[in-house]
């Protein structure tokens, strides 16, 4: 493992009390409902966000829906494999934070041994179709003790809508998995979106506090796509000098297509992490991307641009099309079905 808000606004969601929100009963009117309410003042099925996901049933294949309240839930999560097709939707935006402060050269008290990257996250997400809408995932460890997930992602099909992402180092962490992010906000210092994972990020903001590169991919020779930042807004803390990223692995896989980019991406773009033969394998590529940061005459050798041919490519439902495996199989996901079958809970 390694070391090293354009946001839009969703009204309230409003709901029935929780009585009628158990899983096994649905309103008169046969729309979709909760099947749990969590609040911490203590109006719901439960106070805590893991209790509810524990109450949830395993193996589902319908979505099973949980309403958080607003507040600020400092609890360490995790959705485990077999609980899938989760709907985890907030209150309101901004106002529901999900928030621990594990990091990597904490000592894990349990085992004696520091808790290591991948054990620093304050969420953890196995269930396969994960979805989270108007939630903020948070490690509030800050920089001294190392990296800090907010999230490990290892669900495939997940989505995350009006989400935001807070941290430092290795903030969102994917696994070999598909994910899809709408209108979220990512936040970090060193590597702070990462992984070998395929990941499509729309309209999202991206937003470094410096360090040595926004990205550290690790995608698999046998996947076509890594890390793709669709119509971004690329921002950064005053002073900031950052890279678009850096191959954590060799065949690293990362695409900024139609991204905006302020001046504080450095000329060159991308790093090779001190390594040249990253050079002949590592996968960047951008196209059509806009501001100060996004001019390419003193990129690097290594990196491409794209042409109107190319970029048909890197089309949202293009990439995510097919399973992330050696042997892949195209089963057409398509998240913006999911977001028009959940229009009604988050309108």
């Amino acid at each position: 493992m390694k070391t090293g808000l354009l946001l839009l606004l969703l009204p309230p969601i409003s709901c029935s009390g929780s009585e009628e929100m158990t899983p096994e009963k649905d309103t008169a009117t046969g729309d979709i409902t909760y099947d749990f309410i969590v609040d911490q003042k203590g109006s719901g099925d439960f106070l805590s966000v893991q209790e509810a996901i524990d109450a949830a049933r395993s193996f589902q294949q319908d979505h099973q829906y949980i309403l958080v309240k607003n507040g600020t839930y400092q609890e360490e999560i995790e959705i485990p494999k077999g609980k899938d097709n989760l709907v985890l939707i907030g209150e309101t935006k901004g106002e529901v934070v999900l928030t621990f402060d594990n990091a990597a050269e904490k000592i894990d008290e349990e085992t004696g041994a520091p808790f290591g990257t991948s054990g620093s996250a304050s969420t953890y997400i196995h269930g396969e179709g994960f979805v989270a809408v108007n939630m903020t995932f948070e490690n509030s460890a800050g920089t001294e003790h190392g990296p800090g997930l907010a999230v490990y992602v290892n669900s495939d099909r997940a989505l995350f809508y009006h989400c935001s992402f807070l941290g430092r180092q290795d903030t969102f962490y994917g696994n070999r998995k598909r994910m899809f992010l709408k209108n979220c906000y990512l936040e970090g210092t060193v590597d702070f979106i990462f992984g070998p994972v395929t990941a499509v990020f729309e309209n999202c903001e991206i937003h470094s506090y410096g360090g040595t590169s926004i990205t550290a991919a690790s995608t698999e020779s046998y996947v076509d796509y890594g890390l793709v930042f669709r119509e971004c807004t690329l921002t950064a803390e005053s002073g900031v000098k950052t890279d678009l990223g850096r191959p954590w692995r060799p065949y690293a896989a990362v695409a900024y297509i139609q991204c905006e980019m302020g001046g504080f991406i450095k000329p060159a773009g991308w790093n090779n992490w001190g390594n040249s033969d990253n050079e002949q394998t590592a996968r960047f590529v951008e196209y059509g991307n806009t501001g100060a940061g996004a001019t390419t005459t003193q990129r690097v050798s290594w990196s491409r641009q794209l042409d109107e041919d190319e970029v048909g490519a890197y089309e949202t439902l293009e990439v995510l099309q097919s399973t992330y495996a050696e042997n892949k199989v195209t089963d057409n996901w398509d998240p913006y079905v999911l977001l028009e079958d959940l229009s009604e809970l988050i309108k």
